[in-house]
């Protein structure tokens, strides 16, 4: 994780010509822009500004929120920021919100790449970032954003719960300054990455025709979605790369095992793990 914050980090302080302001997409990036932050400040010394901003699949984006960061800062300035990659859907989101914005860039900042869509990462390889396993205890106790017209006004952000029954399990500056203490400031940005797969939506597609599933949408490709699926959705069976990877899918097979999940081998390319879930219907 510190690595890939490194690379990213360096990549968006050349493109960015050390003037960034950065944006996390809530709330998935909000620990990974913190960290991003963090590093910028110690490698360079300067202080970022940084933001987390709701986006809805289906919705778009908060353009209260919106507003208020461009009333402060230059729109070349802002670099969008997320934990990682599954198809691209939120980057796709992005692109059609930044329509109403043409100066600002829809290009993503992630660290985890695999779907191979976003403009800047710290890596493609597909590997387990904690907030997409761990949730709201390591990005500061607050819900998944959301908007109601019955509790958000024309003028409001869009909304989100704070956990307060969850302080005493918070392990949100655990998490940061664990992995801050492991970075190394001589990653180059130019480093090496997998370069034999394929676009992630093509893999997903080949997913989807091998086993008969018409929604993409319930097909979630990656260690973090495979692990949402078996924590919050109800899955039918992940697919694995390698039923021996235990230094990377070891909590997927024990998630799976006290689900009674089948776990099954099947030759991904981009991701180490896709979940198949069902419709509730079919549960």
């Amino acid at each position: 994780t510190a690595d890939a914050v490194s690379t990213v980090s360096e990549r968006i302080w050349i493109a960015k010509q050390g003037r960034v302001v950065l944006v996390s997409l809530a709330r998935a990036g909000t620990s990974g822009g913190v960290l991003i932050k963090r590093y910028l400040q110690a490698k360079y010394g300067m202080e970022i500004p940084h933001y987390t901003i709701s986006i809805i699949r289906g919705k778009g984006i908060d353009h209260n929120a919106m507003a208020r960061i461009l009333d402060s800062h230059e729109p070349e300035t802002i670099q969008f920021v997320d934990g990682w990659t599954g198809k691209g859907a939120i980057q796709n989101e992005l692109n059609l919100a930044m329509r109403d914005y043409p100066a600002v860039s829809p290009g993503l900042a992630v660290l985890s790449d695999p779907a191979r869509v976003a403009e800047k990462c710290g890596t493609n390889h597909d590997f387990l970032i904690a907030s997409s396993c761990l949730n709201s205890v390591v990005s500061g106790l607050m819900s998944r954003t959301f908007f109601r017209e019955d509790l958000i006004g024309p003028r409001d952000f869009h909304g989100a719960a704070y956990y307060a029954q969850l302080e005493s399990e918070d392990l949100t500056y655990q998490f940061i300054d664990k992995v801050e203490s492991c970075f190394r400031f001589d990653v180059p940005s130019d480093r090496e990455e997998w370069k034999d797969g394929d676009s992630g939506m093509n893999e997903v597609r080949r997913i989807s025709r091998d086993f008969g599933i018409e929604n993409l949408h319930f097909i979630k490709p990656g260690i973090g979605e495979a692990t949402r699926v078996l924590l919050r959705r109800v899955p039918w069976q992940v697919l694995v790369h390698s039923l021996e990877d235990y230094d990377h899918l070891g909590h997927i097979y024990q998630l799976a095992q006290e689900r009674n999940v089948p776990i099954v081998e099947y030759p991904l390319r981009n991701y180490r793990a896709c979940g198949l879930i069902k419709a509730i219907a079919d549960a």
